[in-house]
């Protein structure tokens, strides 16, 4: 049987109200079951005659009634079918409903926040007026922070026990303000207290007239409500990409779930990371058919979607559209993160593992531990060196390649990631910050590239049905004199005489075309020549000038090889930030591997030009960039 009040069923929320989540933290026997008892008592939210019958039992008990015996009885009704216990409390006021998250089960409540199954708005954080701020008080904080939630009341609780005093109110204050203050974090208020006597909970009393603020239970009216995800800008992470040939059926139809927002017909949608644009065309759905009368015009949050866009671009899994106009996600390789870790093997640096965020799936590495928060009893470990499991650590990660996300600030469905261990998925957390690499410039570039790109209207698919192959950079690299350019010379030639569109680019060409005003200059009889250190200073800039020009060239459907020596693996990643990944064949000349270079083949060179043209043509029909001759 279900307890009201008022016609009301109040064992959970009323679906027709709004709803917050609060979270309640601090110190044992700091006085949160009472402060919660009280509110439950002051806004009438008890179930009928529940607060006379504990005060009855405890004078049959001659026990002295606590308010926190309130909550003891409402677990002992749960037989009956009401919900409340510890862990979740609901209560309301006549602007919203609440749930009360205690956090006693540290472990359950940090990994509900982090991996997203619960999400607290906001946070009530107790102190005990009479013993201080106690290491757990830090502790607490230092867990909301990791949390990332922003709206945060301090309590300073059992005013009653220091006879309301206003120094000692005013010396927690100062203290509590500055611990947060080094751990990031700004309370919204700080609000004396008795939770016993009820001062401060739903109304002010004399007791405390020299604080001329707010109720607790005012504050959190004033807390603001997440928006709701209809309100939030455009996400939906790219599930597919798919084509029809049946039937004279020419659609493309970007297909995946809409995370947050809505899109109609004639919205401009941007993908990111790459930065491509078009508009929306039409918006599909796989129970009908094209042209149904039912077609919608529109799609929303939750909405497994599909559209055609009015320019055909090429986009892959993973990317995240975003409507123009819209708050732009973050793009990056580099992030900061906080992590709640379950794998029974502990997170480990420089090991590989995969991140999945959305759709994407990118290989990843741990490369700092900042701070360690033991899940159990909220120690914090600046100095260990590996994440275990059931603890909540501030990380960074570096990442494969960039993708599309949002901060947790911004946008917390967009934010939040899970890591995957040997495939099990081992951890998960919320981005909090992007890390900003040597990369990031040029990334920005990419994007507002392909955003101004004036697109051909003949689409890469029709250049490589046209010309019988995929447009490809190989990028031939290794020592001096092992034969690189032998190699793609030859290449190229066979290529060629195989009916290919093909060319060969040596780094020189551009060195000293495109980058005359980068390379040595003819000095005059005064002047010292300008050394090759000095220009291979600029050997980054040099780098992104021949992958624009690759990039270039692969748009127009071309095979592309380009010789460069001994790039390394950073070199490589300009080139990728550039020029898609999926689109680049690495290729090493020689025996010997003289830098950290990840290639995709290595050839013998000039000691076999003919097995090197070789093995790489058959690296060409396996990849499938050229057919293989029947």
């Amino acid at each position: 049987m279900k307890t009201k009040i008022n016609n009301m069923d109040i064992s959970k929320p009323v679906p027709s109200r709004i709803q917050m989540n609060i979270v309640i933290a601090g110190h044992v026997d700091h006085g949160k079951s009472t402060v919660i008892g009280r509110l439950l008592a002051d806004t009438g939210s008890l179930p009928e005659g529940k607060l006379e019958f504990v005060k009855q039992q405890c004078q049959l008990n001659a026990r002295p009634f606590e308010y926190a015996f309130l909550l003891d009885a409402l677990k002992d009704e749960q037989s009956q079918g009401i919900t409340i216990d510890s862990a979740r409390v609901f209560f309301k006021s006549e602007k919203r409903d609440y749930i009360i998250i205690d956090a006693p089960g540290h472990i359950e409540f940090l990994k509900n926040m982090v991996s997203g199954a619960a999400r607290a708005e906001a946070a009530l954080l107790v102190i005990d007026a009479n013993e201080g701020v106690r290491e757990n008080s830090r502790r607490h904080g230092y867990m909301l922070s990791m949390l990332g939630i922003k709206q945060i009341a301090v309590l300073v609780n059992k005013m009653d026990l220091v006879d309301y005093s206003q120094e000692v109110f005013d010396k927690i204050v100062k203290e509590y303000t500055e611990f947060l203050s080094s751990i990031g974090v700004t309370a919204r208020t700080f609000l004396p207290v008795s939770g016993r006597e009820g001062d401060g909970i739903a109304n002010l009393t004399d007791k405390i007239s020299w604080f001329n603020g707010e109720t607790v239970l005012q504050v959190l009216d004033n807390f603001e409500k997440e928006k709701p995800a209809i309100n939030k800008p455009f996400r939906m992470p790219v599930q597919a990409v798919y084509k029809f040939t049946n039937m004279s059926d020419s659609r493309r139809i970007v297909a995946g779930t809409v995370e947050t927002g809505s899109l109609k017909i004639g919205d401009e949608v941007i993908f990111y990371p790459s930065g491509k644009k078009s508009r929306i065309k039409t918006i599909e759905y796989f129970a009908g058919g094209n042209g149904s009368e039912n077609t919608p015009t529109s799609v929303s949050v939750g909405e497994a979607a599909g559209f055609t866009l009015e320019e055909q671009i090429y986009i892959t899994r993973g990317e995240v559209a975003v409507k123009g106009g819209e708050l732009k996600p973050e793009i990056g390789k580099k992030i900061r993160a906080n992590l709640f870790w379950l794998g029974r093997k502990p997170f480990l640096p420089e090991k590989d593992y995969f991140l999945k965020l959305g759709t994407a799936k990118v290989g990843c590495k741990l490369v700092a531990i900042h701070k360690v928060l033991n899940a159990s009893n909220l120690d914090a470990n600046e100095k260990q060196n590996f994440v275990g499991r059931h603890e909540v650590a501030e990380v960074t990660l570096q990442l494969n390649k960039a993708i599309a996300y949002d901060k947790a600030e911004n946008n917390s469905t967009t934010s939040r990631f899970v890591i995957v261990d040997e495939y099990e998925i081992a951890g998960g957390g919320i981005i909090t910050e992007t890390v900003k690499d040597k990369f990031s410039g040029i990334r920005d570039n990419v994007i507002i590239r392909n955003y101004k790109w004036e697109k051909s209207i003949i689409s890469p698919e029709r250049r490589a049905e046209k010309y019988n192959q995929k447009s490809t950079l190989i990028l031939i690299t290794g020592p001096r004199n092992v034969g690189k350019k032998d190699v793609a010379k030859a290449l190229e030639a066979k290529l060629f005489e195989d009916g290919k569109i093909v060319y060969f680019l040596g780094i020189g060409n551009v060195k000293y075309g495109i980058d005359a005003d980068l390379t040595r200059r003819i000095p005059t009889s005064r002047e010292k020549p300008v050394t090759d250190n000095k220009v291979n200073g600029n050997k980054e800039e040099h780098l992104r000038r021949l992958a624009e020009v690759a990039h270039i060239m692969l748009d127009s459907g071309a095979i592309l090889i380009v010789t460069a020596r001994e790039l390394s693996q950073e070199n490589l990643e300009i080139i990728k930030t550039i020029v898609n990944p999926e689109k680049i064949e690495t290729v090493w000349v020689g025996e010997d591997l003289t830098t950290d270079i990840a290639s995709d083949l290595r050839v013998p060179g000039k000691i076999d030009v003919s097995e090197s043209v070789s093995m790489l043509k058959n690296r060409l029909y396996e990849k499938g960039i050229v057919f293989r001759p029947w």
